[in-house]
């Protein structure tokens, strides 16, 4: 094996990274509007996230989660990657985990795709409904103690578990009123 052998003045410290941690948007990505992608954007830059990972699901997953009807995988994957490229955004990544599949992914199982190859923490950005769908899932508790959730918009009505769990979530661009 090679070494490379660096030489630095005596007391450096190396300067620290100012970009930290994965924004997963995680949706459907069947009815989200270019103006709810820039906010999804606009927010991984304010809080200075390494990375934003948008992940559309399969049609069997939305099937299985809310039975709306939904377009085909590759249809919404490619509007995202043609989005990503009016962006000219490094940091935005599309994930095809689905795609690759394609067939139903348990939450869980994508959560732990994407905690092996991305970068911690790692902070899901999810509409209310979703919020509330993930908040119904077995799991919810022991995902949330490894994550954060960061709601797009404010909910209307909030499961039980998000409620206990009201210090692990935040709304996108306002303060959150105590109910």
């Amino acid at each position: 094996m090679k070494r490379d052998i660096q030489q630095v003045p005596y007391g450096y410290e190396p300067p620290a990274e100012q970009r930290k941690g994965t924004l997963i948007y995680y949706d459907s990505f069947e009815h989200t509007s270019d103006e709810e992608l820039e906010q999804a954007a606009r927010t991984a830059e304010e809080r200075q996230f390494q990375k934003l990972v948008l992940y559309p699901l399969h049609e069997e997953t939305v099937r299985r989660m809310s039975k709306e009807p939904v377009r085909s995988f590759y249809k919404r994957e490619d509007r995202l990657h043609e989005w990503k490229r009016e962006q000219g955004r490094s940091y935005i990544t599309v994930e095809g985990l689905e795609g690759k599949r394609k067939k139903y992914t348990p939450l869980d199982s994508a959560l732990r795709h994407v905690a092996e190859v991305y970068p911690s923490p790692y902070f899901l950005y999810l509409t209310p409904e979703m919020a509330n769908q993930f908040a119904s899932f077995s799991s919810f508790e022991e995902w949330i103690v490894k994550l954060r959730l960061l709601l797009s918009s404010a909910p209307d009505s909030l499961h039980p578990r998000l409620l206990k769990y009201q210090h692990r979530w935040d709304v996108n661009g306002e303060e959150r009123t105590e109910e």
